[in-house]
């Protein structure tokens, strides 16, 4: 898909007929999430706790120096083994940190901090019976995080795995003592295939891609790890429809960046992303319900409560945000709100939780950073560094 003069490679995640995620991603300048790198230290800063790594000559990476507690202090000249864990945001650097990491389908290796954890999403019986499982073959030298899709693998599914993800972090470490400053020890997956090994066994019904390059990926992909869901993966060829019209991904990309998201209720949100936070209204707007004020005000809240976890994630916002929910006056309200929410965003892939609702009835809300927003992709593309268009 072409946008702004430059060809872009962009994903759709389509849940319950709607859209509920959009990635930009353009061909000449491919992300470098997830990267493995040999760094050298640029400059040390104890007076904000952090360093400076390059990761290529012209390249520059926040690094925190919390990370080396109880170690001694990086100099610089020193070269260190580091991931990126974060993308450029607005007008910050990308970061690295030395705890390195390998994601599977079903757990995650770590390197700096040991131990076995397992997502809080599993059931109790599930939880036990992993922890059964990997407990016997734990070790110091590494971390496990147990993912949610491990729920539904088998034992030997999930110690094949674990054989294979040991082995790539081997590979790492030893490249680490013998290649040269700046080179690149372990390439992240493409973000099409991150996003299928990040969907939860059963969610998805099939990829569409017109991209023979995607097709040819994907398909591989599934014939290693999933031979009875190569199905899935489609191939789209129509000269007169092509797939981004197919889906109205170019509408849905100009919904996503205005600032007023009207609501079925007649209600509307005001969306806008600052430089310190992003800050979400609730308002009635058109909204003509005969009920009294008490069940008018909970209704649109509610259905706000799930339209606002969407676009979190549609627009890719992360941070805090700080979300003005029409003020309600029943305490029980204001709970079951908090609950409704809560349980909208634990189905985002990116980690986002709600902190708590103050005394003005303000809630906050956090997610986590790792790639650029939707608008901040935009600008990019559109406007070199200026900003995004409100309408």
């Amino acid at each position: 898909m072409r946008l702004f003069q430059k060809e872009c490679y962009v994903m759709g995640v389509l849940e319950e007929n709607v859209i509920a995620e959009l990635q930009i991603h353009p061909v000449s300048s491919p992300s470098v999430l997830g990267n493995i790198y040999i760094g050298m230290v640029d400059k040390v800063l104890p007076e904000i706790k952090g360093a400076f790594v390059n990761i290529q000559p012209n390249i520059s990476c926040y690094y925190s120096l919390d990370e080396w507690a109880g170690k001694k202090t990086p100099r610089p000249g020193d070269e260190i083994v580091v991931q990126v864990c974060q993308e450029a945001l607005k007008k910050k650097v990308p970061k690295v940190t030395s705890n390195l990491n390998l994601a599977g389908k079903y757990m995650v290796f770590t390197t700096e901090k040991p131990g076995l954890g397992i997502s809080s999403k599993l059931e109790q019986q599930d939880r036990k019976r992993l922890k059964n499982w990997f407990a016997p073959i734990m070790s110091e030298d590494f971390g496990i995080i147990i993912r949610t899709n491990a729920a539904w693998a088998s034992k030997d599914e999930l110690m094949e795995e674990f054989d294979y993800l040991y082995r790539r972090m081997e590979t790492v470490k030893r490249k680490g003592k013998t290649r040269t400053c700046y080179s690149l020890l372990e390439k992240a997956q493409p973000f099409y295939l991150q996003a299928l090994r990040d969907i939860k066994d059963g969610d998805l019904l099939k990829i569409v891609t017109d991209v023979q390059e995607i097709y040819d990926e994907v398909l591989s992909y599934y014939r290693e790890y999933c031979p009875q869901s190569t199905e899935k993966a489609v191939w789209y060829e129509d000269r007169l429809l092509p797939l981004y019209k197919l889906y109205s991904l170019e509408h849905a990309l100009d919904d996503a960046l205005k600032t007023r998201v009207w609501l079925k209720s007649g209600g509307f949100l005001m969306i806008q992303q600052t430089e310190a936070f992003v800050a979400v209204d609730v308002n009635t707007g058109k909204y003509t319900g005969r009920k009294k004020a008490s069940e008018t005000y909970r209704k649109i809240n509610l259905e706000a409560a799930k339209e606002i976890a969407r676009q979190l994630r549609l627009r890719n916002l992360y941070g805090i945000i700080l979300i003005d929910f029409i003020n309600m006056d029943n305490p029980d309200h204001r709970e079951e709100l908090l609950h409704v929410l809560a349980s909208y965003l634990r189905k985002d892939p990116v980690r986002a939780q709600v902190v708590d609702m103050t005394r003005l009835q303000i809630t906050e809300v956090t997610r986590k950073k790792m790639r650029k927003s939707l608008c901040e992709q935009v600008e990019e593309l559109k406007y070199g560094k200026e900003g995004c268009e409100d309408e």
